[in-house]
């Protein structure tokens, strides 16, 4: 009975694992989605999504919109102890999420920041492009 009960325990441990590393990849896997998905969205389509830009830079042939998600995500991983020592495994992140615009609609995404977490590399840009994401699907 101990050979079963170990079995069970490796198998629980595996799947706890596999769900875990699925979760964090869909928390990354969302910007850069995005980054395909948003082209072509209208700027009317694209604030209502996003929110209002934080900067604009107009050009001779468009614009430039900019979000910027400055507040630091962490990381899910943060080890505390009784003598007030943290360590965080998980690493800080902020992004800007950068929307070029031509003729009214969106021709290039990018990101910028020091976005790295542990639940990613874009970890951090994912609540600037989530809404717009979810509106695409119909979940919104």
């Amino acid at each position: 009975m101990t050979r079963l009960a170990d079995r069970i325990i490796v198998f629980v441990r595996k799947t706890i694992i596999l769900s875990a590393t699925l979760y964090l990849a869909s928390c990354s896997s969302i910007p850069p989605q995005a980054r395909h998905d948003l082209i072509g969205t209208g700027r009317s389509d694209l604030i209502a999504c996003a929110g209002v830009p934080d900067n604009r830079e107009v050009l001779p042939d468009g614009e430039v919109l900019e979000w910027r998600q400055d507040a630091q995500v962490q990381g899910p991983l943060t080890i505390k102890t009784p003598l007030s020592f943290e360590l965080d495994v998980g690493g800080h992140g902020t992004c800007h999420l950068v929307a070029r615009l031509r003729q009214g609609r969106v021709t290039q995404i990018e990101y910028t920041g020091p976005s790295a977490t542990l639940s990613g590399p874009y970890a951090a840009c994912r609540p600037l492009v989530l809404a717009c994401e979810k509106r695409r699907k119909g979940d919104g």
